[in-house]
């Protein structure tokens, strides 16, 4: 496989996920479903399919087959099991099968979309799905080039209050000096993000604290940031960020702007009675402030190490990811072991 086909069919696989969270957005979620894992099993189909040049029959054949092998319940907030972690490679494998299946001449419903039994009805509870969304522009207009990158290990709906926290600690305020904190928030990342709220004031374990915002808040604070050592077990029953992330509260704001716009706000009261606010009106590393290669580079290199790679290594497989897209030929086998 030639690098330009690798990063084709990874542009194809994205903007066909892009396109599909438009059919019928927060559904999805709603009926209990992770919109990466159902999707991405149809995204990765398309982007395998796309990456080994099917002709349109394999291609359509590999989505249908695909709608069968789409899984991923959002069960795992519950008490936060791992099973969320799986989802992108599950919807990874599921992609890849169906692609070469439909490449041996398999064949899938093409009613995968608007059938009477098809994916929306299944995922999204939904039946008279409006699919202009998804088509307009399609092949003109890219929606991938706008997705955003993660600054934090955490769900990303928390990001800009994460952001609205360090921000107050940088102008002045103590987290010793908290007597509350109120934030507003949309309806629609309540249930996943907020409640209940007493167990996301004292989430479990390191995966369930990804989950809620009252950790995010307080991690934010005292630590300064939210990467992967912030959900280490020994962080996450520390009593100092307990008893902060206790002290957070929501409202639910009308007129958020969610799921256009992922938006951050703390109103925080302070012991001498002064009230001191920060609000955020966009996620951070999307489009509105995009994360530059040089920081994507060093979350790179800091995964890496945070996984066991020494400098070398980090490095390597950073040159060589670099030269993917013009590689003659896709080696990737210094990244395994």
């Amino acid at each position: 496989l030639a690098g330009t086909d690798a990063a084709r069919g990874i542009a194809v696989g994205c903007e066909v996920m892009c396109r599909l969270c438009l059919v019928a957005p927060k559904r999805v979620h709603q009926a209990g479903f992770h919109p990466t894992a159902v999707f991405g099993a149809l995204g990765a189909a398309a982007g395998v399919s796309s990456a080994l040049r099917l002709d349109d029959k394999q291609w359509f054949n590999a989505l249908g087959i695909a709608g069968s092998m789409a899984s991923g319940i959002i069960e795992y907030l519950a008490e936060g099991a791992w099973t969320k972690r799986m989802h992108p490679g599950w919807a990874a494998q599921a992609g890849y099968r169906a692609a070469r299946m439909a490449q041996a001449g398999f064949i899938g419903p093409r009613t995968l979309f608007d059938g009477e039994h098809g994916f929306f009805h299944a995922f999204a509870n939904c039946d008279g799905c409006d699919f202009t969304a998804m088509l307009d522009g399609a092949g003109k207009q890219w929606l991938c080039a706008d997705i955003a990158f993660k600054p934090y290990a955490c769900g990303t709906m928390a990001h800009p209050y994460i952001d609205c926290a360090r921000k107050l600690v940088a102008e002045g305020v103590a987290p010793d000096d908290v007597t509350s904190i109120e934030c507003k928030t949309a309806e629609g990342i309540v249930h996943r993000l907020w409640e209940p709220l007493a167990a996301k004031q004292n989430p479990p374990n390191g995966y369930a604290a990804k989950f809620s915002i009252p950790y995010a808040i307080a991690v934010g604070m005292l630590r300064g940031d939210a990467g992967l050592i912030e959900y280490e077990e020994s962080v996450v029953h520390d009593p100092a960020v307990r008893a902060l992330a206790a002290k957070v509260r929501y409202v639910v704001d009308p007129d958020n702007p969610y799921p256009r716009q992922f938006t951050g706000h703390l109103r925080v009261t302070l012991k001498t009675g002064e009230v001191r606010e920060a609000s955020q009106g966009h996620f951070r590393g999307g489009r509105e402030e995009p994360m530059s290669a040089e920081a994507l580079e060093d979350k790179f290199t800091a995964n890496c190490f945070y996984g066991g790679w020494d400098t070398d290594r980090a490095r390597g497989a950073l040159a060589l990811l670099r030269a993917l897209r013009t590689a003659p030929r896709v080696d990737l086998s210094e990244l395994r072991g």
